[in-house]
């Protein structure tokens, strides 16, 4: 059985208002000049980044809602913001260790602004990509609403409370109220900690995130683009506008264009644009090459364009077939995915969007091709990114729907704004290629009760059909073998059956029913789970539980975070991860580690059996607290045929590929020296891995990547700094009070070693190291050089200049 995605015909939206409905559809020809159309020069719609100039309070404010509020006690900052990641670390935080043991609390947000001059006479909104949590706006006193979703985007139209005039001054307040804990099983973060935009359209205009567009068929030579959207007369008179509709490619040129049929629009009015071109040889969208395309809409009227929106278009077919799993642009492609949360360690959910960059550049380097959005839908400029890197999304919305996880958390609001909640976000969502499924819960407590978590998905998946009828609805199936979710009907409303570990369960349900499409939504990280889905062609892929280490679901203090994962949350690799990458990657790797211990065994219920405090038992370094003769144990992960180890130049012998996806294996004698693994591949070496003791501590290094010094738009750049002896040996026994500075245009944002039990501030300029090493995160604030440096008693220091 096959579930095609880009080929079914999407139905017509149910109106909100009185409007004139017109449907049309003519296959353009394709134009190929950029001079065809003469778009206009200038976007008519207005919109400013409202992120700068905000002040902030984090207690209880009465009245602070009232422009007349005197707020100038207030501290002053940019957002996004997250207030809760500066705080103390306490063992009686009201979050627990669920929260991270930080605080959370009431915060309020003021911003005083004239209307700009170009957003006047306009309709007027603003928008927020997320506010955690239980948010209130007002504008000049006025309520504007309430959301108690802190993951959703939403925007408010600020038009009828503003004052417009010249000099006029208008106070936006938003209050932020995560005080009830816990509330969620993991970090949230806390206030505006995403982007917020103003922006100004014509009185007849696009319907906000209206603009639907999709490739109903694709062929070699050519794809047919529909394009759907409502425009809206909010004027006092009748309008009558052409919609002009133009594909630009990724340099600007016009690919192809439609001037549609006008539209005729009574006072007060919506009309409905449903149009359909020819895209001429079309650059697929894959996850080795990204290519974008742009649809442009246009309301055009007397040869002017009242309003312009737009959406990204990447033309691929996505399919998952029962019998032979994942097929994307006709390829079979194994899903190779990792669970992800919002947060960045000690940048708490308030990410700069560079920091996921090269996030998912480390990622990508270890074959990871796909991320969950775990369990909430992320930033929509996150959703950018993996357009733009080739990604694929599987965008999830809720971990809870009516039946509770956690006191106050989402099941209390399930019911009067799960509907609301999940129309946004697919209308936000829907035009990212990246985005290949939609997850409708996970593990979801609702399921213990069939009839009812039967009838909530039914109505769920209804939604997403009708919002998007282009891409398929799974959910992380919670425990199927006791809630007999494969027997009573469940598991098949699902266009994919997605299941959480428990690998062969899942195999068996197909099994059971070969029509079954079949997905691991949350995997383990060895190689029993890589070879369920690497030898079964059904199983589509597989999301490894988690991709990052992560703040808060700790096992107990003085544990603060999550710390398994291909990276920490700093975004360094665990060395777990190059065992990944020889399972994952087609690039020659080799990589050897110590084995000190076992691996924690594999549980039943991962997050639902007994806590179990992690301990670190791989090292990626030669020099063991006992530098006296002893054995110890190594393994190399490698993809090559062969891999040869040598200590201190002599050959202790070669190990062949296990076909089982298992580590080769070293017992060695411990010697000083330096050891080394040599990858081969007919006999030519093809990767080499080599570990050297390390000897006194004597100086500080930058261990950053070039990426990671690069000055990205964002201006955050990423300085590692490691203890090493004198011949630049990192000492992985080195615990040092390590000090930030900054000379020049610079400052220092925060700092981590991403040790688990540190209760240090992560809003420092001083870190102890951990494993020999620490990270300062450093936001280049303007044009010019700016100098970090790294001190700690004993060793020299180090100097870094950034331009």
């Amino acid at each position: 059985m096959l579930l095609l995605l880009h080929r079914m015909t999407s139905p017509a939206a149910a109106p909100r208002a009185v409007f004139t409905r017109i449907r049309f559809s003519l296959l353009a020809a394709a134009v190929a000049s950029a001079t065809a159309f003469a778009a206009p020069v200038k976007n008519p719609r207005f919109v400013e980044p409202f992120d700068a100039a905000w002040r902030f309070f984090g207690e209880e404010a009465p009245g602070a809602q009232s422009p007349d509020f005197n707020d100038t006690a207030w501290t002053a900052l940019d957002v996004p913001h997250d207030w809760s990641i500066s705080g103390e670390f306490r063992e009686d935080a009201p979050a627990g260790k669920a929260g991270a043991f930080l605080p959370t609390g009431i915060g309020w947000y003021r911003k005083t602004f004239e209307l700009p001059g170009a957003a006047r006479d306009r309709r007027v909104y603003v928008e927020f990509d997320g506010v955690m949590a239980n948010s209130d706006v007002w504008i000049n006193g006025h309520l504007l609403g309430h959301r108690p979703n802190g993951y959703v985007s939403f925007r408010y139209d600020l038009t009828p409370h503003l004052r417009p005039g010249p000099g006029a001054q208008n106070v936006l307040a938003v209050r932020a109220d995560n005080h009830l804990q816990p509330a969620s099983r993991w970090y949230a973060g806390a206030g505006i900690y995403r982007h917020v935009r103003l922006v100004a359209v014509s009185l007849v205009h696009v319907e906000p995130d209206s603009l639907f567009v999709f490739t109903p068929e694709i062929g070699e030579t050519s794809a047919t683009v529909r394009v759907k959207a409502r425009a809206l007369n909010r004027s006092a008179d009748a309008a009558v506008v052409t919609p002009r509709i133009e594909l630009l490619r990724a340099d600007g040129s016009v690919a192809a264009s439609l001037d549609a049929p006008e539209l005729n629009l009574p006072a007060g009015a919506a009309g409905e644009i449903d149009a359909t071109l020819t895209l001429p040889d079309p650059q697929r969208w894959d996850i080795g090459s990204p290519n974008l395309y742009r649809a442009q809409l246009d309301l055009v009227s007397a040869g002017k364009s009242l309003d312009r929106d737009s959406a990204s278009l990447g033309v691929r077919e996505c399919r998952f077939d029962a019998a032979t799993g994942f097929w994307l642009n006709g390829r079979n492609l194994k899903i190779k995915g990792v669970c992800l949360h919002q947060d960045a360690g000690a940048l708490g959910v308030a990410v700069p969007l560079s920091i996921w960059e090269r996030r998912l550049h480390a990622l990508r380097d270890l074959g990871v091709n796909a991320i969950r959005t775990s369990h909430n839908p992320m930033a929509p400029e996150f959703l950018d990114l993996c357009d733009r890197l080739g990604f694929l999304v599987l965008d999830e919305f809720f971990d809870c729907w009516t039946r509770a996880k956690n006191p106050y958390d989402y099941h209390l609001h399930f019911d009067e704004w799960a509907e609301i909640d999940a129309r946004d976000t697919i209308r936000r969502d829907r035009n990212h290629p990246c985005v290949f499924a939609y997850s409708a819960g996970n593990e979801i407590h609702d399921t213990r009760e069939p009839e009812l978590a039967k009838r909530i998905l039914g109505k769920l998946i209804s939604l997403y059909h009708a919002e998007d009828p282009t891409r398929p609805v799974t959910q992380a199936l919670f425990r199927p073998n006791a809630t007999n979710d494969y027997e009573n009907g469940l598991a098949d409303l699902l266009d994919v059956v997605g299941q959480n570990y428990r690998e062969d369960e899942l195999l068996a349900a197909h099994r059971q029913n070969p029509s079954r499409r079949i997905l691991g939504t949350e995997n383990r990280h060895d190689a029993e789970t890589w070879r369920a889905l690497r030898d079964h062609p059904p199983f589509s892929g597989q999301f490894l539980w988690p991709g990052i280490a992560y703040l808060g679901e700790s096992s107990g203090w003085p544990g603060v975070g999550f710390p398994i994962g291909l990276l920490d949350r700093t975004g360094a690799p665990y060395p777990r991860a190059f065992e990944r990458r020889s399972w994952w990657s087609d690039t020659p790797t080799v990589f050897a580690v110590r084995r000190t211990g076992r691996d924690i065994a594999r549980q039943t219920d991962p997050g639902y059996g007994p806590s179990t405090r992690f301990r670190q038992v791989l090292f990626p370094d030669w020099t063991p607290a006992d530098l006296s003769s002893h054995e110890e144990q190594v393994e190399v992960y490698s993809n090559a045929p062969q891999v040869e180890l040598f200590l201190n130049g002599k050959s202790l012998g070669s190990r062949r590929l296990n076909p089982g996806a298992a580590p080769r294996f070293w017992r060695v004698p411990f010697a000083p020296g330096v050891l080394e693994a040599v990858a081969r591949d007919g006999g030519a070496e093809v990767a080499r891995h080599t570990l050297r003791t390390a000897g006194a501590a004597a100086r500080l290094v930058c261990s950053s990547g070039p990426q990671e010094l690069a000055r990205p738009q964002d201006g955050m750049v990423v300085v590692r700094i490691a203890v090493a002896d004198t011949n630049g040996t990192v000492v992985p026994s080195a615990v040092l009070p390590v000090t930030f500075s900054v000379e020049g245009p610079a400052r220092i944002v925060a700092v981590d070693n991403g040790d688990n039990a540190s209760h240090e501030p992560f809003a420092a300029t001083r870190r102890t190291t951990y494993r020999g090493r620490c990270v300062a995160f450093v936001r280049l604030t303007g044009p010019g050089a700016a100098t970090v440096r790294a001190e700690a008693p004993g060793v020299e220091p180090f100097e870094l200049r950034l331009e």
